[in-house]
């Protein structure tokens, strides 16, 4: 018979919660506020990214020096848009809702590790619901955000259980990059950009019908 997952560690934005489109309007509008137009290639390379990997990059996409104080008030402008935007029901991503709600009902312990910040995620977790969750993590809680695998191993850490005996669902590469580095088996579900596969990925189109045969099945592809 074969072995159910310790736990299932989800990623918040574009697996769980269709909210990339939120991040993309704030970027836009940050990109507006410097004089840019975000194009598509820079908008890609974000996704997934931890909030001061993103700056780097959004400012290193349009060839601009940061200073500290550009810096920071990009996050804290970021911050308070997708807020706004956050505010009041999340979309869904399409089987998301019945697939968290599946693992739950087996029985499966579950955690939430995201790139986002704590006081971002919160919103997430009203739409989500804090009680399907032993354990958050967020990207400001860990020294390194993905695609270092400091987030999963701090959630497997806090569930007790080995990270080699998780499944990670993932929408980035990015993502996938830091479940896997953390020993996770992963399943992705791409939203923005498409996600490599390689050893240890499960590729699904979306995560209607989800089920526990198919979360176990992804510890058996794990190298």
């Amino acid at each position: 018979m074969t072995a159910q997952p310790a736990a299932v560690l989800w990623d918040m934005d574009g697996t769980l919660l269709d909210s990339e489109k939120l991040w993309e309007i704030a970027i836009r509008e940050l990109a507006n506020e410097h004089g840019h137009v975000m194009t598509s290639e820079l908008r890609h390379a974000l996704i997934g990214a931890s909030g001061p990997n993103a700056l780097r990059i959004f400012f290193d996409g349009f060839g601009i020096a940061p200073t500290t104080e550009t810096l920071t008030a990009a996050g804290e402008f970021l911050e308070h848009r997708v807020g706004e935007l956050m505010t009041g029901p999340i979309p869904w991503r399409p089987g998301a809702e019945d697939a968290l709600a599946m693992a739950r009902a087996a029985g499966l312990r579950c955690g939430l590790v995201t790139n986002t910040k704590r006081s971002l995620t919160e919103f997430g977790l009203e739409t989500l619901g804090r009680d399907r969750f032993e354990v958050s993590v967020c990207g400001d809680e860990v020294d390194q955000g993905k695609p270092a695998p400091d987030g999963y191993l701090r959630a497997a850490g806090q569930l007790g259980v080995d990270p080699s005996h998780c499944v990670a669902v993932e929408d980035s590469p990015t993502g996938v990059l830091a479940a896997r580095a953390a020993g996770c088996a992963v399943i992705a579900v791409p939203c923005e950009v498409p996600v490599p596969g390689g050893p240890g990925i499960v590729s699904r189109d979306t995560l209607v019908g989800l089920t526990m045969r198919d979360l176990a099945d992804a510890l058996l592809v794990r190298d």
